[in-house]
Formats: C-alpha cells, sequence, structure tokens
C-alpha cells in the first residue's frame, strides 16, 4: 500500500515540462497568452488528480482496513456542524483558488487595448477574408490543397486540408487584433498556437488578439460545423520579423495598386473562346467546384447543377448577376469582390460552354463591367 501512495505521488508531481511531451496533451502554444492557458490547464488537472487521489486513496483505504470482515464497526452520528463546515469550507478553498488564476487568464485574453495593428477576419463558405484596417491590403485564403487528393487519386501531402493559396501574414512582437465576423453561417477561427478560437458570427463583431514571440507558420481551422466542407476551411498565419513583415506589407499595396490597373486594361482585351475556356476552368475549379462539383452536377436537394441549368444556359445577364451579386438567403456568394472581370468572364463561358451546355456564348471582361454599372 505505501508504494502505491509513493507511486502515485510521484506520478503526480511530474513536472509540467514532461506533459508537453505528450501527444495527447495540450500545446504549449508560441504566445504569452497561449503558455498562460497551458501552464492554466495543467495546473487545474494536477489539483483535479490531487483530489481524485485523496478521494479515491481514503475510499479504497476504509474499503480494505474497515471492513465489516474486520469487526469494522461504522460510526453512528447525525448533523455533525463540524463535518458540514469542513466539506464546506474545504471545496470552496480549492474552488478560489483555481477561480484566480483563470480569472486572470481569461481578462488577459479579452484585453484588446494598445494594438499595433487591426486585421478583420471574415469566414464565408468556405474561405476567410482578411482584411487590414488602414493599410489597403485585402484578400481571400482558400484552400490550396490539390482536388486530386481529396478525391482520393495522388498520394496525401504533408500538410493535407492545412495549406492556402495566400496565408495571413502578422508580425512579430506587435499586438495584433482580430476583428471576427461571418458573411453567410457561424464559423470559428482557430489557432492552437495562439489560445486563440472565436467564433465568426453573422452579423456580429468578436475581438481577440495575439502577440507572437517568434516567426513560423502556424496552422488552425475553422472549428464550427459550418457546412458541408467544414474541413476544407484551413488557416495557415505567417509571423514575420517586423522589418520582413513591413517589406510584406508594401508590396501587397503595390500589388494591389497594379491589379486595378490591370482590371482597367483587361477590359481593352477580347479574348478567344480557347482562352477563356482555359482560365474558366481553373477559376471554377478553385470557386465553385466545391458546391456545383467538378462534373457540373451539383448536389441535388443542396446545390444546383450547372449542367443544363436555366440559369447557365438562359439570359446571360441573369447569369452574371447571380456570379456578380450573389444570391441572398443562400450559399451563393458574390464574387465581384473576390474575381476580376477576367475571370468572371471566364468562369461564365466556361459554365455556358461546359458539360454539354455549349451555347456558344462568349462573354468578355467589358461585359462584366458594363453589368456592374
Amino acid at each position: 500500500m505505501k508504494q502505491l501512495w509513493c507511486g502515485a505521488l510521484a506520478l503526480l508531481m511530474t513536472p509540467a515540462i514532461l506533459a508537453t511531451e505528450m501527444p495527447l496533451n495540450m500545446t504549449e502554444g508560441v504566445t504569452d497568452i497561449s503558455s498562460r492557458v497551458y501552464h492554466l490547464h495543467m495546473t487545474i488537472l494536477y489539483i483535479c488528480c490531487a483530489i481524485g487521489l485523496v478521494v479515491f486513496g481514503i475510499m479504497f483505504y476504509s474499503m480494505i482496513y474497515h471492513r465489516k470482515s474486520k469487526g469494522a464497526v461504522a460510526a453512528n452520528f447525525h448533523e455533525s456542524t463540524k463535518v458540514e463546515i469542513l466539506w464546506t469550507i474545504i471545496p470552496f478553498v480549492i474552488l478560489i483558488g483555481m477561480a484566480i488564476p483563470a480569472t486572470t487568464t481569461l481578462i488577459a485574453m479579452e484585453d484588446t487595448n494598445d494594438a499595433a495593428l487591426t486585421i478583420k477576419v471574415t469566414g464565408s463558405q468556405w474561405k476567410w477574408h482578411y482584411s487590414y484596417f488602414d493599410q489597403g491590403v485585402e484578400f481571400y485564403s482558400l484552400l490550396s490543397t490539390p482536388r486530386d487528393q481529396i478525391e482520393g487519386d495522388a498520394p496525401k501531402g504533408e500538410y493535407y486540408l492545412l495549406e492556402v493559396d495566400r496565408p495571413l501574414v502578422v508580425p512579430i512582437g506587435r499586438k495584433v487584433r482580430f476583428l471576427v465576423t461571418s458573411d453567410d453561417v457561424i464559423h470559428s477561427w482557430w489557432v492552437p498556437a495562439f489560445a486563440i478560437k472565436k467564433d465568426a458570427n453573422p452579423g456580429f463583431i468578436n475581438e481577440t488578439w495575439t502577440h507572437i514571440d517568434k516567426p513560423g507558420i502556424y496552422r488552425g481551422q475553422c472549428a464550427e460545423l459550418c457546412g458541408k466542407d467544414h474541413g476544407f476551411m484551413p488557416i495557415v498565419v505567417e509571423a514575420l520579423p517586423e522589418a520582413e513583415f513591413e517589406a510584406w506589407l508594401a508590396s501587397q499595396q503595390q500589388q494591389a495598386s497594379l491589379d486595378v490597373l490591370e482590371a482597367e486594361a483587361s477590359l481593352a482585351v477580347t479574348l478567344e473562346i480557347e482562352e477563356l475556356m482555359l482560365q474558366g476552368e481553373q477559376v471554377y475549379l478553385t470557386y465553385c467546384a466545391a458546391c456545383h462539383q467538378p462534373n457540373g452536377m451539383g448536389l441535388p436537394g443542396a446545390f444546383p447543377a450547372m449542367k443544363d441549368s436555366p440559369i447557365v444556359t438562359g439570359d446571360i445577364s441573369a447569369h452574371l448577376e447571380m456570379v456578380i451579386n450573389g444570391k441572398p438567403g443562400t450559399a451563393m456568394q458574390a464574387f465581384n469582390k473576390q474575381l476580376t472581370p477576367q475571370e468572371i468572364a471566364a468562369v461564365v463561358t466556361y459554365e455556358r460552354n461546359a458539360w454539354g451546355n455549349d451555347t456558344g456564348d462568349i462573354i468578355q471582361a467589358i461585359d462584366v463591367n458594363q453589368h456592374g454599372q
């Protein structure tokens, strides 16, 4: 019995640093808050283990050494004031001891004051939109895992379903505030390394923040069941030293200006149908195939088919309106801010001429621009 107690106490007093090596344990993360959350978790865990050890130790000791077969007789007492005071004070002290560190950590997690950078994070089925306040930089971040890996036609990559075309880039050594919301349904922006998990609710804005201590690439996912492609909505954050971040930000601002000039120049360009179909297929597979399927057959009862669709094979203006401005109350998003006029022209041309639709219609960037005026 003595050996059992000694072994249990040795296990209980195992340093927390060893717990970080356990594959199923919470990770310590790379921020001060994530470290505080981890150590709070370990503290509460050890308190619970100690309580369990004491309670079950007394229970098993009593069962073994005070059993009826050994002649033990149960004490006969009722309404003992001392016992009632004891079993009230002890849990109260334990709860206060747990509440103080938990409360201070929760207050620190909610303190978004004095942020050096603010980024709006918008969840959208099934992608993330990032907008850097007062910087003129915004972009969508989409899953970049190849479709053949998802469909099982190719070996899975190292970061299968955890890779994106454009990661969120933030500086280290600076407090970054996030304003989290949604365009459609409830999402949840979750990055374990930062101890951040904040719901993105349509019509509401939730706040959170981080202060990253070391550069690197950190991955997360949408942690809310937001629809059929919930598992295809990863988060990738690249933390850069401040000088590198400023250089990246300047390059993005310059690229945004070039994109505007390129979009304007595309209005004067006329592409052949072969070029439009090639570009349109790439746009469709990236932005549309998740719902309407690569073969254009959609998902019956959830997402309409593109093949033989009255919208796709009917009036061009109605088709453009659907792609540009979306359809309120449905999962069909507005793509006017996600795609350039040239990309919209290409994908509409592709949809009207793929899967046997064969309308022969050709849409140019200038047609998209004129529709939006």
